[in-house]
């Protein structure tokens, strides 16, 4: 049996999908348990990261390890020099929460637009009919969407934005010859857009891409949707754009810092809608990713090429 270190909270659902996992000893370990993790990691041969930082520290704390699996895509939370210096391999999961994640930036941008946290809270108060909340409200249909980014999931939303009557464009490094939207600049697509959503990872390249002078460049009253990284953001730019109403709303599940400061300005503005961070968080996100990162684990061990190296 294989050491896995699985670096998350697990519920009765997933603890129990976990254990079903054949060949390998996965113990669970929530985030915020460093102490657990410590007294873990020397026995670790395999851990499973999905989002607290994996440090040089950690990384040197397990003699063991032989592979570092991403549970999703994004390896900037990873000390990837710490990693390669041991001879650690590190790999990520494209594709896996591709659906989940689509699925969940669709839904940020009807409750945006619908206004669903402020009515379902009203609702809870009592509050019936409110003419002022009830004000100005739009549909999706008929509107432009740009998606920044086109890999796997805006190839998944794209053709739900289009049957619900939406005009697409989008931005990535090279025009895709089968994209269904109309290829453009950065710059131009934050100034055609009425929602912007954002679907690259976080590089160098893409630290605070959507700062001050690119929110501003984005149409009065429209709307950003972030299910990607927090990092993309420049977060006190976009709390001046909200409360300033240049924006006329946000969707997002990531944020700068996270777990994020809760005193920050932008939990209390009302045209914001937040997630913590699940966009990737369903039963087949994980069922598909513990299958392949499963087959990982066996073939580190048997010394074969991994699925989905990044280091």
């Amino acid at each position: 049996m294989t050491n896995v270190v699985f670096h998350n909270s697990a519920g009765p659902d997933l603890a129990a999908r976990l254990k079903a996992v054949p060949d390998l000893a996965i113990a669970v370990c929530p985030e915020a348990d460093d102490a657990l993790l410590m007294r873990l990691l020397p026995d670790c041969e395999v851990l499973w990261h999905v989002l607290k930082p994996c440090t040089a520290a950690m990384i040197a704390a397990a003699p063991r390890l032989k592979l570092i699996q991403k549970i999703g895509v994004g390896v900037n939370t990873i000390d990837l020099d710490a990693a390669k210096t041991r001879g650690i391999p590190v790999c990520n999961l494209p594709g896996t929460n591709s659906r989940a994640v689509a699925e969940l930036a669709l839904t940020l941008m009807l409750a945006t637009i619908r206004r669903i946290p402020r009515f379902d809270a009203g609702l809870r108060q009592g509050v019936w009919s409110d003419p002022a909340l009830q004000d100005g409200i739009g549909e999706l249909g008929g509107r432009t969407v740009g998606l920044v980014g086109y890999g796997s999931i805006p190839r998944l939303l794209a053709p739900v934005l289009k049957a619900l009557g939406c005009r697409i464009v989008y931005t990535a490094r090279n025009p895709a010859p089968d994209a269904l939207g109309d290829y453009r600049s950065l710059d131009a697509l934050l100034a055609e857009s009425d929602i912007v959503s954002l679907h690259v990872p976080l590089t160098d390249a893409t630290d605070r891409i959507i700062d001050a002078a690119a929110l501003a460049r984005m149409k009065p009253g429209a709307i950003l949707i972030n299910t990607a990284r927090g990092g993309l953001v420049d977060q006190p730019a976009l709390v001046h754009a909200l409360r300033s109403e240049h924006l006329a709303g946000a969707g997002l599940d990531v944020f700068a810092d996270e777990p994020p400061d809760f005193a920050d300005p932008l939990f209390v503005l009302p045209n914001v809608v937040a997630t913590p961070h699940i966009a990737w968080l369903t039963t087949g996100t994980f069922d598909r990713s513990f299958a392949i990162a499963a087959e990982n684990c066996r073939r580190v061990l048997a010394n074969e090429a991994l699925l989905h190296r990044v280091v």
